[in-house]
């Protein structure tokens, strides 16, 4: 669930506050915004309970939260933050546990049906940001088991119910506190929440209906994607152990520096040498593109730090568009080593430029005398002045 709000300002604490005031801090307001306690608006109570989530996370992590104090939120992009907006409270609840001294709030101690997520880390060349492209990729994860179907049970043979919890799949437990006595409803440890159980475990998976496989799956990346953007793959993560809902698999994008371009939003820029003949002269010159290199016309005259363009060269955007543009900026380089023959003609070329200057050089020039003038006029007041003032 990303969010641009300052971690520090959802929990209420300064940027120097201890691990044991963040974890206070959170305590307090994720009891106050949970939906069992808030009176407000369920859907606002749901958005700040998961924003505060989200910043414990980040908070009382130190890896992470120097990254977030350095960096601001770009610094945790790959981070490999949990993604709220598609959890439920009793997995936030469970993440947390430890903080909230087993204390419970109508059904949120259960595991809900989703499954967890997955990540992982795919890199790409520029050139591939371009067009997009399939990845394929292997990975292990637990997986229903083939042999019962995720069922726990000897094929062949039946469920039964549930003596523990009676078949409801959840218990309750009451715990003392400091606000008094708290009643959790929690999944059945027995059944894990299915409200039956296997009458003769499966041999495969030993009667928890999962285990170990390796998958390999085809993930799309499209164009114009981002270093630090998560595709996100629904229903590739583990299943839970209620139900056969899976979690998801987000799949981390790193592009790889160019050795001759860089990326400005969806613009290229590349900073190309060229002699001082061509810029003067003009001429062709051959710059690099992602579709390999291309013939560029310099205008003669050309004036160091100038930017040519070339349309459609850049990169599209990740919605679809047109692609766009590279901006080749000309560094005109000046030789550091003449041969005698070059020191003659460009001592042959400045003798015979004279006062043959540009626009830009004559009126700079122009203002530098007229500010110095206008120093030494100034020096010559104030000696005056001092001389005026001098008594006899």
């Amino acid at each position: 669930m990303p969010t641009q709000r300052d971690y520090y300002e959802i929990l209420g604490v300064n940027r120097n506050a201890s691990g044991e005031e963040i974890k206070r801090a959170y305590r307090k307001l994720a009891l106050k915004y949970h939906p069992d306690s808030f009176d407000g608006d369920k859907k606002d109570g749901e958005k700040r309970f998961k924003e505060l989530a989200e910043a414990y996370e980040v908070l009382s992590d130190q890896r992470k939260r120097q990254r977030y104090d350095q960096f601001g939120h770009e610094g945790l992009r790959g981070a490999g933050l949990h993604d709220y907006s598609n959890m439920g409270f009793g997995d936030i609840f469970s993440m947390f546990e430890d903080i909230f001294g087993g204390m419970g709030f109508g059904n949120a101690g259960t595991v809900a049906e989703r499954g967890l997520d997955l990540e992982t880390e795919v890199e790409m060349s520029l050139e591939e940001v371009s067009k997009g492209m399939e990845q394929t990729l292997e990975f292990t994860r637990m997986d229903f088991c083939p042999t019962c179907h995720g069922r726990g049970a000897k094929p062949g043979t039946d469920m039964q119910r549930c003596s523990t919890c009676g078949g409801y799949g959840q218990v309750q437990q009451k715990t003392q506190s400091f606000f008094g006595v708290a009643v959790r409803v929690t999944n059945c440890p027995d059944c894990h929440g299915r409200g039956e159980m296997a009458k003769e475990s499966c041999e495969d998976c030993d009667g928890t209906g999962r285990t170990t496989r390796q998958q390999e799956i085809t993930v799309h990346i499209p164009a114009g994607i981002r270093d630090g953007q998560v595709v996100r793959v629904r229903g590739q993560g583990e299943p839970g152990k209620v139900g056969t809902r899976r979690g998801d698999l987000h799949v981390y994008v790193r592009v790889r520096p160019h050795p001759l371009l860089t990326r400005r939003g969806d613009d290229l820029v590349c900073q190309m040498p060229v002699s001082f003949p061509v810029a003067a002269l003009g001429g062709k010159i051959s710059v690099p593109t992602l579709e390999g290199p291309e013939k560029l016309d310099v205008p003669a005259g050309s004036q160091n730090g100038d930017v040519l363009t070339l349309k459609k060269r850049g990169l599209p955007p990740i919605g679809g568009g047109r692609r766009r543009d590279l901006h080749i900026q000309i560094f005109v380089e000046v030789p550091r080593n003449l041969s005698d023959e070059q020191h003659d003609l460009l001592k042959q070329f400045a003798k015979l430029e004279g006062d043959n200057i540009s626009q830009r050089r004559k009126g700079f020039l122009e203002t530098m005398k007229s500010y110095f003038r206008g120093k030494s006029k100034d020096k010559q007041n104030e000696a005056d002045d001092a001389t005026d003032n001098d008594t006899p």
